[in-house]
C-alpha cells in the first residue's frame, strides 16, 4: 500500500500492531495462569498497553507538527520574498511529495517573475531607445516647422499648416514623454525621492502651469485647501499625477467652464479632488478610462493620446493610493485621489 511508503507511518502500524499482539498473547497467558486475579492482571495491562498506543501516536503526531510547522515558516519566508528558501523533502510519502510540489511551484513561480522582469526591462530599453532616437529627427523638424512660419507670415494658407503641424509635433513629443514615463513605472526602475511636501505649494505650482491656458481658453482654475497639510511624497511624480487631471479637465471644458482643484486631510488619508463642469463622461466608458490608449465613442476630445490618467493612476497607487471617479454625463466629472498621510518617519 502507497500509505506505507512513508516510514514513519509504517513505524507507527508497526509499533501499534506490536502492543496490540503483545496484549493478545499476555491476556490469554494471564487468563490461563491467574483465574482469580485476572480481572486486576488485565486491568493494569490494558492501562499499560493503552499508554504505549498513547506514547507511539504522541511521538509520530508531535514530530509531524514540528515538520508541517517548518513547512509553513519556509513557505511564510517565501511570501515575505526570500524566493531561495525550499522546503525540504528528502524522504518518501505522499506528504513529501506534496512539499516536492511546493518547491517546483516556487521554482516555476521564480522562473516565471524573471523571465517577466527580463520582458519588461527589455521593453523599456526598446521603447527607451525608440524614443531617443524620436528626439533629433523631432527637434530637427521643429526647428524646420519654425522656419516655415517665418518665412509665410504673408501666406495665410500656409501659416495654418505650420501652426497645424507645430500641434502634431508637440502630440508626438508628448506621447514619446508619456510612454517613457509608463514603461519605466512598468518596469519598475522608478524610485520615489520621497519627503515631506507642502500640498498647497504643489497645488500653486500647477496652477501657475496652467495659467496662461486658462486665460486663453477663457476657463477658471481655482484652488481651494488647507496651507498647513504635508503629504510624504515625490512631489515631481505627484504633481505629474494632479497636472495630467487638470489637464484632462482643461481638455473637456468649454469657454466659460471652471476647473476645481481641492484638498484636504480626512482622518488619516489625503484626499485631492480635480472637478469640472464640463461635459462628463458616458457611464459606458467610466469604467475603461484609466485603460492605456481608451478613446471613448463619444468623446469630442481629437488631441488626447490616452495616457495621461493610465499615468495619473499608477503614479497614485505608486504612493500607495487610489484613485477613482465621478460624473454625471453633461454636468462634469470629480477625479478624487485617496493617499495616506504620513505625519512622521
Amino acid at each position: 500500500m502507497r500509505i506505507f511508503t512513508n516510514k514513519d507511518i509504517k513505524t507507527l502500524f508497526i509499533g501499534v500492531s506490536l502492543f496490540l499482539f503483545c496484549n493478545t498473547i499476555l491476556s490469554q497467558i494471564i487468563l490461563w495462569r491467574f483465574h482469580k486475579n485476572s480481572p486486576l492482571a488485565l486491568f493494569i495491562l490494558s492501562l499499560f498497553m493503552g499508554c504505549g498506543i498513547l506514547f507511539l501516536c504522541f511521538c509520530y503526531f508531535h514530530k509531524q507538527h514540528k515538520i508541517m510547522e517548518t513547512a509553513v515558516t519556509e513557505i511564510e519566508d517565501y511570501l515575505t520574498g526570500n524566493t531561495d528558501v525550499r522546503i525540504e523533502c528528502d524522504d518518501e510519502g505522499e506528504m513529501y511529495k506534496l512539499f516536492h510540489s511546493v518547491n517546483t511551484l516556487a521554482a516555476v513561480l521564480n522562473a516565471q517573475t524573471e523571465s517577466g522582469l527580463r520582458a519588461k526591462e527589455f521593453l523599456k530599453n526598446t521603447i527607451s531607445d525608440i524614443s531617443h532616437q524620436l528626439k533629433t529627427p523631432l527637434a530637427a523638424l521643429n526647428i524646420y516647422n519654425g522656419i516655415l512660419q517665418s518665412e509665410t507670415e504673408n501666406l495665410p494658407d500656409l501659416k495654418e499648416l505650420t501652426v497645424l503641424s507645430e500641434q502634431e509635433l508637440d502630440r508626438i513629443e508628448a506621447l514619446v514623454q508619456n510612454l517613457l514615463k509608463i514603461t519605466r513605472l512598468d518596469a519598475g526602475t522608478i524610485i520615489l525621492e520621497r519627503n515631506f511636501e507642502n500640498v498647497s505649494d504643489m497645488m500653486h505650482d500647477i496652477e501657475q502651469h496652467f495659467a496662461y491656458r486658462a486665460k486663453q481658453e477663457q476657463k477658471e482654475l481655482i484652488l481651494s485647501g488647507d496651507d498647513d497639510i504635508m503629504l510624504f511624497c515625490d512631489r515631481e511624480w505627484m504633481m505629474e499625477a494632479v497636472s495630467n487631471l487638470v489637464k484632462n479637465a482643461f481638455d473637456h471644458t468649454d469657454a466659460g467652464k471652471r476647473i476645481c482643484v481641492k484638498w484636504k486631510q480626512i482622518s488619516d488619508m489625503l484626499q485631492i479632488v480635480v472637478k469640472d463642469n464640463g461635459c462628463g463622461i458616458h457611464s459606458e466608458d467610466i469604467y475603461h478610462i484609466f485603460k492605456r490608449f481608451y478613446r471613448s465613442r463619444f468623446s469630442k476630445d481629437t488631441q488626447g493620446l490616452g495616457l495621461g490618467l493610465s499615468l495619473t493612476k499608477a503614479v497614485v497607487e505608486l504612493h500607495g493610493g487610489n484613485i477613482k471617479v465621478d460624473s454625471v454625463l453633461g454636468k462634469g466629472s470629480a477625479f478624487i485621489i485617496n493617499i495616506l498621510k504620513i505625519t512622521k518617519l
